[in-house]
């Protein structure tokens, strides 16, 4: 979890304590479209991970990220 807490706190730029599962897609000014697509950037080099469209639709909030990575195969535990 901490992998993928880091990846939303380097994208954008934000204290990991915002980092929560109800944390949704437009939620906060940072993630916006153009954010969005650095954060998929992001998660896929850091669990090398390749996402496929209906993915990055998909992952409309932290914890549809953490099914999605889940789906791909990443063992993520709780934070």
């Amino acid at each position: 979890m901490d992998k993928l807490i880091d990846c939303f706190v380097q994208t954008f730029a934000i204290e990991p304590g915002r980092v929560v599962p109800a944390l949704e897609y437009q939620s906060i000014p940072e993630w916006d479209s153009v954010g969005h697509m650095a954060l998929v950037a992001e998660i896929e080099n850091q669990f090398d991970v390749t996402l496929d469209t209906d993915d990055i639709i998909g992952m409309s909030s932290v914890a549809k990220a953490i099914e999605i990575l889940a789906k791909h195969g990443a063992t993520l535990s709780a934070a």
